[in-house]
C-alpha cells in the first residue's frame, strides 16, 4: 500500500495498516511531513519498487483528481481511494480527468482530531468508526474490494452511499458543527477581559474542533458550499426566532415574555431530541475488537482508580461503558490486605491501585480529606459525560461499600472495547492490579460470527441508508 500525504488521517491510516503487518510506502510533498511519519513506525518514506494494490490519496479535496491522475499516469498502483470529507466534487474531476477512473472508489473515514499533522496521528483512530465509501457508477468491484480491505484494515465500519448523499449528510453533521465551533470560538476575540477565567469545560467541548486547519477546512467547506448553505439557512432561520425570543424575554413584564419563553424551551427541547437520533457510541466496535469486562465496587472514587489503572494500557473514557451491577459481598480484588487508615491514605497518594480494592469499610470511611482527592483528583476530572452520568447517586453516596439487598454490594459494571491485542494486555494489566478484568463472550451476533476474521470483506457488512 502507497499513502499519499502523511498528515493526520495519511499517516493514521499507514499505522493501522502497519500494525497488521501491510507493507506501506509514504509519500509527501513535504519530506519532512513524510520522514516523520517514518519515524513513527507508519511506513517507508520512499517509492515502492513497483505498483502496490491501494494507494491512499491523503490531500485535500481540491487536489484528489490532479493528484490521482498524477499517480495513475505513474503507474502507482492497482486501484486508489481518497479520504477527502468531501466527495461529489472530487468525483466530477476524477470522472472528467483521471486515465482510468473505474479503478477508484471515494472513501471518507469519521475519525479525526483537532490537532493536524504526523504527529498527532494514531493507529486507533479509526476504531468503531463509520468509514463512507462512494462508488460512482463506473468503479470495478476490485477496487471497491480493496477499499474495504482499508476499512476493515483501520477497525472502522463501512456505509455506502453516494457522492451527493454523502455531502448532505456531513454538511450537517461535520461542517456546520465546525462553523459553529469557529463562530463561537471567534467571539471570544471580543470578550471581557475575564473570560478566560470563566471559560469551563462546556466551552471547550464546543470549541474544540474549531482549532483544525483554517486552509484545510476552507477548502473542505468550499467544497461543499451548496449542501453547507443550505443548512445554514436553515440554521438562521432558528437564530433569527431565538433572537426574538429572547428580546422578549429581556422584558419579562411585557406581553411576548410567555411567547419567548415557549420558543425558548421548544428549541431547547428540540436539541434533546435531535440529540437522541444520533446513535449512541458504539459499545460493540468492529470486528476486530472484543470486550473487556471489569467489575467495580461502587464506593467513592472506585470508577477512577480502575480509570487510572487501565489507562496505560488501552482502556480510555472513549472505549468505555458503564452499567450497573450487583457485585458479591466481597470481590476478588477485595481479599487483598486489609489495611488501617494511615496506610492506605499513605498508599493512596503513592498510587497503587491494589490499596482501594483492600480497603475494609471502617479504613474507606476513616479516610481524610486529603487522601480522598488524592484518590480521585485529575482521573475523576477527566471523566467523560456519559461516564459520570452513569455514576447514581446511590453510588457516588456509598461510603467504603453499601450493601444491597441479598448481600449483594451495588457497584459497576465496566465495558472496555478495544482490539484483540490491546485487549490481552489490558486484562493482564488489571489482572496485575488487583482487578477483576476479563474478555467478556460477545453479545453482538457481528462480533460473536466476525471478531476472528482478518479478511476485511467478513467485517461488518456495509451499512446502506
Amino acid at each position: 500500500m502507497c499513502v499519499v500525504g502523511t498528515g493526520l488521517i495519511g499517516t493514521s491510516v499507514a499505522l493501522a495498516a502497519r500494525r497488521r503487518g501491510v507493507a506501506v510506502y509514504l509519500s509527501d510533498r513535504d519530506p519532512v511531513a513524510a520522514r516523520t511519519a517514518a519515524a513513527l513506525g507508519a511506513g517507508r518514506a520512499e517509492p515502492p519498487p513497483g505498483p502496490v494494490d491501494l494507494a491512499v490519496l491523503a490531500v485535500p479535496p481540491s487536489r484528489v483528481a490532479a493528484v490521482l491522475a498524477e499517480r495513475q499516469a505513474d503507474g502507482l498502483a492497482r486501484a486508489y481511494t481518497d479520504v477527502a470529507s468531501v466527495k461529489s466534487a472530487p468525483e466530477c474531476a476524477v470522472l472528467a480527468t483521471a486515465p482510468d477512473p473505474s479503478q477508484f472508489v471515494g472513501g471518507h473515514p469519521l475519525g479525526g482530531r483537532e490537532r493536524s499533522g504526523p504527529l498527532a496521528a494514531t493507529a486507533e483512530l479509526f476504531h468503531g468508526r463509520p468509514w463512507a465509501l462512494v462508488p460512482h457508477a463506473g468503479t470495478a468491484p476490485d477496487a471497491f474490494d480493496l477499499a474495504l480491505d482499508l476499512v476493515a484494515l483501520c477497525g472502522a465500519a463501512p456505509v455506502v452511499l453516494s457522492a451527493r448523499e454523502h455531502d448532505e449528510t456531513v454538511a450537517l453533521t461535520s461542517h456546520v458543527p465546525h462553523l459553529a465551533a469557529s463562530l463561537t470560538a471567534a467571539r471570544l476575540l471580543d470578550g471581557p477581559a475575564g473570560t478566560p477565567l470563566l471559560a469551563g469545560q462546556g466551552l471547550r467541548d464546543t470549541t474544540r474542533i474549531a482549532g483544525g486547519s483554517a486552509r484545510l477546512w476552507a477548502d473542505i467547506l468550499r467544497g461543499n458550499a451548496a449542501a453547507v448553505a443550505a443548512v445554514l439557512r436553515a440554521l438562521s432561520a432558528d437564530v433569527t426566532a431565538l433572537v426574538a425570543a429572547f428580546d422578549a424575554l429581556a422584558d419579562p413584564d411585557g406581553p411576548a415574555a410567555a411567547a419567548g419563553l415557549t420558543a425558548l424551551t421548544d428549541l431547547l427541547e428540540r436539541g434533546v431530541a435531535g440529540l437522541g437520533e444520533v446513535a449512541a457510541p458504539r459499545v460493540d466496535g468492529p470486528a476486530d475488537t472484543v470486550p473487556v469486562r471489569v467489575r467495580c465496587a461502587g464506593r467513592p472514587g472506585e470508577l477512577a482508580r480502575l480509570l487510572a489503572a487501565a489507562a496505560p494500557f488501552g482502556g480510555t473514557t472513549d472505549n468505555a461503558a458503564v452499567t450497573a451491577a450487583d457485585l458479591p459481598a466481597r470481590t476478588p480484588g477485595d481479599l487483598g490486605t486489609e489495611l488501617s487508615p494511615a496506610r492506605a491514605a499513605d498508599a493512596a497518594r503513592n498510587g497503587n491501585t491494589r490499596t482501594p480494592r483492600g480497603l475494609n469499610g471502617n479504613a474507606a470511611r476513616d479516610l481524610s480529606a486529603d487522601a480522598a482527592h488524592d484518590l480521585g483528583g485529575d482521573a475523576v476530572r477527566g471523566l467523560g459525560g456519559d461516564v459520570a452520568r452513569e455514576l447514581g447517586g446511590d453510588v457516588a453516596c456509598q461510603r467504603g461499600g453499601g450493601v444491597a439487598g441479598g448481600g449483594g454490594v451495588t457497584g459497576l459494571d465496566v465495558r472496555f472495547v478495544v482490539s484483540a491485542p490491546v485487549a490481552a494486555g489490558l486484562v493482564a494489566g488489571l489482572r496485575d492490579a488487583g482487578w477483576d478484568a476479563a474478555v467478556e463472550v460477545a453479545s453482538s451476533t457481528a462480533i460473536h460470527a466476525k471478531k476472528a476474521v482478518p479478511d476485511a470483506r467478513r467485517a461488518p457488512d456495509p451499512v446502506r441508508p
